[in-house]
């Protein structure tokens, strides 16, 4: 019990100071032109999204989402009883700092669409609403995961782009959590 308090209370630790040094990168600022905002819709290997970017700074951005993810187990891996799979609705927000916007704009490379190298915070919230599943009734839980995240944003023609990330983070999970 001791080991998971200590644990719970540094992965805390982490995140407050992730969150001071995206408030230092903020307060430093940095010449650049994010726009002013842009959105759309998102696909991705397992889920569906509808997003939006505001302009904070001149290389500041606040994105947020609102989405269906997906996830699939096989009966080795989670479910002694059997294979399957649920969609549940995902909202997420996340300050993104694009740090290289200046250069990429003094090399006449396109910045359209915030394209770019970030740097972010992912705050990802799945509620308890519902699910659609073929596993039967399994019950649904709150979950919440802080995800610090570098990666690149890049156009392909004026209508797509394409973005590609990574990061590690924590992931809590309601208590009243039960295993499907």
């Amino acid at each position: 019990m001791g080991n998971k308090f200590i644990e719970e209370k540094n992965m805390k630790n982490t995140a407050v100071l992730l969150v001071l040094l995206i408030i230092c990168i903020i307060a430093n600022g940095q010449e650049g032109s994010v726009e002013k905002s842009t959105g759309g819709i998102q696909t991705g290997f397992l889920g569906l999204w509808l997003y939006d970017e505001l302009k904070l700074s001149d290389a500041m951005a606040l994105r947020g989402e609102i989405g269906l993810t997906a996830r699939f187990w096989n009966k080795n891996a989670i479910s002694a009883t059997q294979s399957g799979g649920v969609i549940a609705p995902v909202l997420t927000i996340e300050p993104r700092w694009y740090y290289d916007i200046k250069k990429r704009k003094s090399k006449s490379k396109d910045i359209a669409w915030n394209s770019g190298n970030f740097i972010s915070i992912n705050i990802r919230y799945q509620p308890d609403w519902f699910i659609i599943t073929n596993y039967g009734n399994p019950n649904t839980v709150d979950q919440l995961a802080i995800i610090p995240t570098w990666g690149i944003k890049r156009n392909i023609g004026n209508h797509f782009n394409y973005e590609i990330g990574t990061g590690f983070g924590y992931q809590f999970i309601s208590p009243k959590a039960t295993t499907l």
